[in-house]
Formats: structure tokens, C-alpha cells, sequence
């Protein structure tokens, strides 16, 4: 059946039962895909119901349906056109793992981030509106994304401008259906999308403006009262009508025929902002997903029958971190932890279950993450807040305003620095020495092996002088350098000496910058000097200091955009500070181009953006003639 479905106008025509059968058939296909190409299994497997019924009663793109991060989509995708490129998901030049409105029209917005549905929802909204367009406007959150605040930002004004046709689906996957979805529920919930009920509202609204005013408004609020302390012993999360939406729910995300008639009642009979409650359940029909959803809701590769992932022997950056960091906590009481809902991909899950009372998940709240630490940090703890690279461009401005120009000691680990591969542009983190360097009062340290890295940590545990960002990336941690020396603020590591070209690594750019050393040498006799720039905010300026005039060629290679990177910075030191009119050094700026890089195989990602050792020997040697 699911190979018939070319056009959306197909799945109309279905019966009941023939959805579920296609409910089956695009679950079958998601773990076929999914399996070979590793996703976001079990938050697709279970949204996947409530897709078929949403695209049986409404009919994009005329109505805009926004994914809320985009990690519940799959079946959209598979349903809307997709499906014959369904094998290449996540795949160097593949569809995306999330939505991406240049990969097709149904995309009504891009996503990969938590918490934009609503706002882009309601934006779409507006648009119409003053386009003079027909159509609905639907925002599907998840419980999670809805812990962070821009949700109720958006929810506060879209209920403040009392909008039309805007829907917002919050797919609930973590409470018991049986717990919330009984007879009660199902009655109130057909009551308040009955046509009968919101006829009923209206005339009372519409009798209510004949009275006097005075009269009017004590009126409208008793009615309001009266609705509102009726649903106030029914209904969960009575939030949402105090917010101004008409909640409905919850309902059985599971149940397509009862989906379907609740979403044809809010499409047709309901006015102004409406809340749907979906209660569905993550991996839904696949059972080691079903029972293991957090190890299931993002992961690479996996045998479909056992659920076992490829096993990885080594050491990784994640991990590393937990270990030195749960080592350190046990020697000073004062260390906290600190994750925005990604304790297992920041390696915090044995410090969470060894200290407790000193971790701290705060939801998808990256911006209160970090005010957070701060306010712990003035009561003299130590906060460390494990974050992605790519999340922490949500709280730049609590950065700035709420810890660096306070000086308040607390340390922000960023993972997944440099290109992540799958995911993709929204979650590479190609951005953050470029937006963190101008801040004053940070310190910002790269390691490049693991001995490096627990120093840091180590140090970053006892400094007092203000805040400290410490980047790495995803993957596999190289334990040592045959070359180490002690970590040293403000000092750079020679590690090896040369002549005519210097080359400055940033952080895990390391391997790369000793193979183009060993090619340049193997290729052309040039032996470089190799310097690992570990300590990239202070600089060590005076090492620096004497590059100018010894090399003929200073390269910065770094895993970071190479605008307004380390790399920009060094070269306009050295051009600034030349105490000659000109200088027989010059120096290449290397690092990510400006723009977008897209989703694959990080290998791939590499020869795509010329990070190799052949590309960057060519191109120094091409600098050098």
C-alpha cells in the first residue's frame, strides 16, 4: 500500500483500517531505513499515527504543518513525496534527518533545534492573514521542546492575539494513556469541539455584547469562570487555557479512527488558538524501542531484531569528561553538573547517578541553564554545564550579560565542537570561537588528547578569576602525545620545530595538522613547526611573537569557521603589531568555509570542504610559490 501512496490526496481516500494497515507499512519502512542509517527511531515510530491523521484531514502545503526540532518527521516524510529517497536519510547528499524547507515543499519551516514550532507556527499564521490565504497553521511539540521557554513565549502571544486556524499539537510521550484518556476525558474532549458547544459559546458571546458595558464585562468573566472551573476538575494542564488556547485532550495518539474525528471538529468547528493533548508512545511498534526509548530516540546504526548498535572499543571525548569530571567531584564537594536535557550525549549519566544531589537537568532551557550556574556560582559552588556546541548559541546572551560581566567562575564544556556528520547543519558547531572570542573576561581552552583535557578540567575545577569554556569534539579521544607538556594558561605546546612554515593547530585539529606536517616533509623536504594552540583566549602572545619574520608561512587550522576565527585573529595581530612597514611572513587562515555545511558522513564532509591532508599540503605549497 505505502508504495501506492504518490500523491497526499490518496491517503483521503483510505478507510479506517486501511490507515492502520499504512500506519504499519511506514513504521516497517522508518525501522528498514533507520537501522541501516542510524535516526531519531522512536520519537518517528511514535508520531507516526497521528501523521496518517493529520494528513487525512488536512492538506499541506496549503495548511502549514511545523515540526517542532524535527526528530518526529519521518513519517511525514515518507508520506509526503519521499519515500523512493527514504534509503539515503541522514546520507552525504541524502534527505535531511530533519526538515528542510529546500528539500521539499511541504516543509513549511526548517528545524533541527528545540522549541521554534509555535513561534513559526503562529508567524505562518499572521502571514496568511495579511496575504489573504486559506488554510490552517499546525505546530507539533513534543513534552520535551515544551520545557523551554520560547514555547511559552510563543504560546503567550499567539493566545494574546486570539489567532484563527492556529493549531498547536503537543504530542505527549512520556504520561500513561490509561491514566489520562477514560470516558471523562473522551466526553469532555467531544464536548468542547462539538459544533453544538462552540454554537452555543458564540451566542452567549454575541448576547453578551447588547448589554451595557459596565453589566458586559462582569458577565464575560462570569461565564468564563463558570467554563473554566468546570474544565478546571477535568482537565490536565489548564495552563494552556489560561494562556488563551481552547484546550483539547488528551487523546489517543494511537487511535487513528478517534484522531481523525477530533482533528476534522478543531479544523471545522473550533475559533481561535486551539491546543490539542496527543498522548502517544515512543518506538510505538517496535518493541525494543518501545522499552528502551531513550537509548532508541537517537542512535546510529542497529540490528532491528535485538537492538544491538555497533560496539566502540575506544575511548570518547563524552565519556572522558564524565569520568575526570565525576573523579573531581569526589575530591571537591563543590562541583556541580549541569545539562539542558542531555545527560547520556554529554557523559554525564554516572556523575548523575553517583551525585545526585548535585546534578542538575534542567529541561531544554539552555539560556536558564547557564543563569543558573550563575546564581549557584555566587554561593561559592562550582558549576560545570555540559552542553553541545550548537545549543550553546541559545544562551549568548546570558554569556555575556549574566556571567562574563559578572566574572563568575563556573566552566561551560561545549561537546560536539567541528562537524558532527549526520545531523547536519543545524547541529554542527562551526560557530562557537568565533561568537565566544570577543566576549571579555572568558577563558577558552581546546584540548587535543585526553591527558590535555583532564587538565583542564583539573584547573578549570580550582580557577576563581571568572569563566572558563573548554570545546571538544564528538568521537573517539586520542589518550596522549608523545610531545605533552603540562598545561599552562596563556602557553601554547611546541611540539615540533622547523623552518619556513609554521603551523598552529587548534584543539582536536591536531591529527590533521601532523599529517599535512608529515606530507609536507615526505612531499616537498619542508620541515614545519607544529604548535598546538591549546589556550586560544589568552593567546600566547609571545610565541607569536616570534613568528614574524622567521617563517615564510604561518598556517591556522581550526575546526571553526574561518570568519572572524583564531585564525582571522592571529593574522590581525601579526599585521597590526609589525614593527616593520612590511613583513616577509605571511600567514593562511584555515578552517570552515562561509556557509552551511551539510549532512554525511564526516569523512565526506571533510573532502567536500577540503580538510585533508592533500588539499591543505596543496594548498600551503601553492601559498608558498
Amino acid at each position: 500500500m505505502l508504495k501506492d501512496i504518490d500523491k497526499l490526496e490518496k491517503i483521503k481516500k483510505l478507510k479506517i483500517e486501511e490507515l492502520e494497515k499504512l500506519a504499519q507499512e511506514v513504521r516497517e519502512r522508518i525501522i528498514e531505513v533507520t537501522s541501516q542509517n542510524g535516526g531519531h527511531v522512536a520519537p518517528s515510530l511514535g508520531a507516526t499515527d497521528l501523521v496518517i491523521a493529520l494528513l487525512k484531514v488536512f492538506t499541506p502545503p496549503e495548511d502549514a504543518i511545523v515540526w517542532d526540532v524535527g526528530h518526529q518527521s519521518y513519517a511525514y516524510k515518507i508520506l509526503t513525496g519521499r519515500n523512493a529517497d527514504f534509503d539515503t536519510l541522514r546520507q552525504y547528499q541524502g534527505i535531511s534527518g530533519f526538515n528542510n524547507m529546500s528539500e521539499s515543499k511541504y516543509d513549511a519551516f526548517g528545524v533541527g533545534h528545540s522549541s521554534t514550532s509555535i513561534s513559526a507556527a503562529l508567524g505562518i499564521a499572521c502571514g496568511k492573514q495579511i496575504n489573504q490565504e486559506t488554510g490552517h497553521s499546525i505546530a507539533i511539540i513534543g513534552d520535551g521542546a515544551l520545557t523551554g521557554g520560547m514555547s511559552f513565549e510563543a504560546l503567550n502571544h499567539a493566545g494574546h492575539l486570539s489567532k484563527d486556524k492556529l493549531l498547536v499539537i503537543l504530542n505527549d510521550n512520556n504520561m500513561s494513556i490509561s491514566k489520562n484518556v477514560g470516558a471523562l476525558q473522551k466526553y469532555l474532549t467531544n464536548m468542547l469541539v462539538s459544533r453544538s458547544y462552540n454554537a452555543l459559546k458564540k451566542q452567549v458571546w454575541d448576547f453578551s455584547s447588547s448589554l451595557p458595558r459596565s453589566i458586559r464585562t462582569r458577565f464575560i468573566r462570569g461565564a468564563q469562570k463558570m467554563e473554566e472551573s468546570m474544565i478546571n476538575i477535568l482537565v490536565p494542564n489548564i495552563i494552556f487555557e489560561d494562556l488563551g488556547f481552547k484546550y483539547v485532550g488528551p487523546v489517543d495518539g494511537h487511535n487513528i479512527s478517534r484522531l481523525i474525528r477530533v482533528l476534522n471538529k478543531v479544523k471545522y468547528n473550533m475559533v481561535g488558538p486551539v491546543l490539542l493533548h496527543v498522548v502517544t508512545k515512543k518506538g510505538k511498534g517496535l518493541s525494543i524501542a518501545e522499552n528502551n526509548s531513550s537509548k532508541f530516540h537517537g542512535l546510529g546504526p542497529y540490528n532491528a531484531s535485538s537492538g544491538e548498535t555497533e560496539k566502540r572499543l575506544n575511548q570518547n571525548w563524552s565519556i572522558s569528561f564524565g569520568e575526570k569530571l565525576s573523579s573531581l567531584a569526589n575530591e571537591n564537594k563543590k562541583i556541580v553538573a549541569i545539562t539542558a536535557a542531555m545527560s547520556d550525549g554529554t557523559g554525564l549519566t554516572q556523575f548523575e547517578k553517583k551525585y545526585p544531589s548535585r546534578f542538575f537537568d534542567v529541561g531544554i532551557a539552555e539560556q536558564h541553564a547557564i543563569t543558573f550556574a550563575g546564581g549557584l556560582a555566587t554561593k561559592g559552588i562550582k558549576p560545570f554545564v555540559a552542553v553541545y556546541s550548537t545549543f550553546i548559541q541559545r544562551a549568548y546572551d546570558q554569556i555575556i550579560h549574566d556571567i562574563a560581566l559578572q566574572k563568575l567562575p563556573l566552566v561551560i564544556c561545549l561537546d560536539r565542537a567541528g562537524l558532527v556528520g549526520e545531523d547536519g547543519a543545524t547541529h554542527h558547531g562551526a560557530f562557537d570561537i568565533s561568537f565566544l572570542l570577543p566576549i571579555p573576561n572568558l577563558v577558552i581552552l581546546t584540548p587535543a588528547y585526553e591527558t590535555e583535557f583532564h587538565e583542564m578540567l583539573t584547573f578549570a575545577s580550582n580557577y576563581q578569576d571568572g569563566p572558563i569554556i573548554i570545546r571538544y569534539p564528538r568521537g573517539t579521544i586520542n589518550l596522549n602525545n608523545d610531545n605533552h607538556t603540562p598545561f599552562e594558561l596563556g602557553k601554547f605546546a611546541l611540539l615540533e620545530s622547523g623552518k619556513r612554515v609554521a603551523i598552529l593547530s587548534v584543539g582536536h585539529a591536531l591529527d590533521l595538522a601532523n599529517q599535512v606536517r608529515d606530507k609536507l616533509q615526505e612531499d616537498e623536504n619542508i620541515t614545519a613547526e607544529l604548535v598546538n594552540l591549546r589556550t586560544i583566549k589568552p593567546l600566547d602572545y609571545a610565541y607569536l611573537d616570534t613568528l614574524r619574520d622567521r617563517f615564510d608561512l604561518v598556517v591556522t587550522l581550526e575546526h571553526n569557521s574561518r570568519v572572524n576565527g583564531i585564525g582571522q585573529m592571529i593574522s590581525n595581530y601579526l599585521s597590526s603589531s609589525s614593527t616593520s612597514t612590511s613583513t616577509s611572513t605571511s600567514v593562511l587562515n584555515i578552517g570552515y568555509p562561509d556557509n552551511f555545511v551539510t549532512h554525511g558522513d564526516v569523512h565526506k564532509l571533510y573532502q567536500e570542504i577540503g580538510f585533508t591532508s592533500e588539499a591543505l599540503t596543496e594548498k600551503i605549497l601553492k601559498e608558498l610559490k
